[in-house]
């Protein structure tokens, strides 16, 4: 019997600790699921307050251009992804896609232009496949770095920007998707004003060796709690976001998956720059033919929420029109809510289906995407 890998931890594990989280492994790390207050308490505080988390597992990685253009390494992401980079103003980010030749979804990442570099954050459990990705497809036209010395927190709520402003004043005058350098307690932080949880707020890069005291500062204030997973993800679906792995994967297409907003016209069918990217000839048919089958929102009837892997049947068949992806109680909705794949043919919000939830049918409506509305500063 071969030992388990031991898990990684991040720079800010020993004061998750401290601060009571309870301790899991997640993505090859050991992460905090949750604090002593609890997931349904975290939850509601970052949606009225200010919640803090650490999302240091995932990757970022800087692409610097080497004929020292940032049109080029632009373009050379372009290769990789159905997203407009070259269009991408310095000091905006954008959400985007690594898909694969059969229009799969690799994984989903940020891409930040910096001016003379891009910033791309990628997610935890995928990061060597991109990095390994991005090296072996970029590396004619770019330098591919994987920053290892960083941490990188997420300051999410409503009192978010008066809790990061008393150290940054500047990120106050920040909008949605905006991304500065930024000096907090004399360190020098990435900060863009984003986060996955339907809240305003913003993400932090920050040097490893500044991590703690950058976190304790912000802790100091009483409107800011530490937050773990579990909130983490019950947020992210009460606004309707994917869960790479859960949500998207190598089987769904940006169109299957409802994402056609993260592909701009210019790459699509017509468009200046049209295709270039893995599976664009599965792809771009899909925004004008559809895809066989839809990501949607699921309101369950009753109190009982239904978790991933869940099928759907509509009223007549025996055989499965669909399945649950991500499910749970919507601590702020005071419901259960969830997303899935059905057919398209019954993807139309209001459609009545009926899950299997322990041997039991139980009445779902395909309901409208996200179950809150989102507060980003626009």
């Amino acid at each position: 019997m071969f030992d388990a890998e031991p898990l990684k931890r991040t720079p800010l594990t020993e004061l998750n600790i401290e601060l009571g989280g309870k301790m899991v492994g997640f993505a090859g790390y050991e992460m905090p699921v949750q604090f002593p207050e609890g997931v349904m308490k975290e939850h509601l505080h970052t949606r009225a307050k200010a919640g803090l988390f650490d999302v240091s597992h995932m990757g970022q990685v800087i692409l610097r251009p080497k004929s020292g253009r940032i049109e080029d390494a632009a373009l050379a992401l372009e290769r990789l992804v159905p997203v407009d980079i070259l269009g991408l103003k310095e000091g905006r980010q954008r959400y985007a896609l690594f898909t694969d030749e059969k229009g799969g979804i690799l994984d989903d990442l940020m891409v930040a232009n910096r001016g003379d570099h891009l910033f791309v954050v990628v997610n935890a459990a995928c990061k060597a496949q991109d990095v390994a990705h991005m090296r072996a497809h970029l590396s004619d036209l770019c330098e591919v770095e994987e920053l290892t010395d960083r941490a990188l927190v997420a300051l999410q709520g409503p009192a978010a920007e008066a809790a990061l402003a008393k150290f940054a004043p500047e990120v106050a005058g920040m909008a949605f998707m905006e991304v500065r350098g930024v000096s907090i307690l004399s360190a020098d932080c990435i900060v863009s004003r984003s986060g996955y949880s339907g809240e305003d707020g913003y993400e932090i890069s920050v040097p490893a060796r500044a991590a703690v005291a950058l976190v304790r500062a912000l802790l100091d204030n009483a409107d800011v709690h530490p937050i773990g997973l579990g909130a983490r993800d019950s947020l992210r679906l009460e606004a309707g976001l994917c869960l790479y792995g859960n949500d998207i994967d190598t089987t769904t297409t940006p169109v299957a998956a409802a994402l056609e907003w993260a592909v701009q016209k210019v790459r699509r069918a017509g468009g200046a720059r049209a295709g270039g990217f893995p599976g664009a000839d599965v792809i771009l048919p899909e925004f004008e033919a559809g895809a066989a089958r839809r990501r949607v929102g699921i309101a369950p009837e009753g109190r009982a929420p239904i978790r991933g892997g869940a099928l759907f049947r509509d009223e007549t068949s025996t055989d499965p029109v669909g399945h649950i992806t991500s499910g749970g109680f919507g601590p702020t909705t005071e419901a259960p809510v969830a997303m899935g794949y059905v057919d398209t043919a019954l993807s139309a919000a209001g459609t009545r289906l009926f899950a299997d939830l322990r041997g039991k049918r139980v009445a779902v409506t395909v309901a409208t995407l996200p179950f809150i509305t989102p507060r980003y500063k626009r």
